[in-house]
């Protein structure tokens, strides 16, 4: 009886073995394309977004240091806080064509008092928790912002540098290949 009971619970360790064993391997990693979605506003902020492909989430990003801490400064890196993990990208080379004040806009019109600054640049993942662990890869990011500013009482179009904008519109949108899991 006692072989009896120790060969089915070896046979039971033997399965549970395999089973856990089995369990314990790493899942395939996710890799593929990905796209992001993002709807700045005046680009103050924390803003919502919007991950499609690979990565299919949605969440909240934020200025961010180098090691993930949330900012209100402008660093050079943004955390991503999605509802499945969150993920650090370093986006410095982007943050110096957006803060560069002598890059004009891309389109200007006096008349109206309007402008749009349109910047393409790479953007690296760093690191990531949870589901995003491991991430890896890089996408091509383009921040597009518009402005319609005020006018002075004569007509013409207000350039000082305390002028409030009357409306403005920002949105972030990219693709590239990311890898994790």
């Amino acid at each position: 009886m006692n072989r009896l009971i120790k060969a089915a619970v070896s046979g039971l360790a033997l399965a549970g073995g395999v089973l856990i064993g089995g369990s314990a391997v790493a899942a395939t990693p996710v890799t593929g394309q990905t796209q992001i979605w993002a709807n700045l506003g005046n680009g103050s902020g924390p803003f919502s977004v919007l991950f499609t492909g690979a990565i299919g989430d949605h969440g909240t990003g934020y200025s961010a240091t180098s090691s993930g801490q949330i900012t209100k400064k402008s660093t050079g890196y943004k955390l991503f806080v999605l509802k499945r993990g969150s993920f650090l990208v370093n986006s410095k080379t982007l943050n110096a064509a957006l803060n560069n004040n002598n890059a004009p806009p891309t389109t200007e019109n006096n008349t109206t008092c309007t402008a749009t600054f349109v910047v393409t640049d790479p953007v690296t993942f760093v690191k990531g928790t949870k589901a995003y662990a491991g991430i890896t890869g890089t996408i091509s990011v383009t921040v597009s912002f518009a402005e319609l500013g005020p006018k002075n009482k004569n007509g013409t179009c207000n350039q000082s540098n305390n002028a409030q904008p009357v409306a403005t519109y920002g949105s972030v949108a990219g693709t590239g290949t990311v890898t994790y899991g």
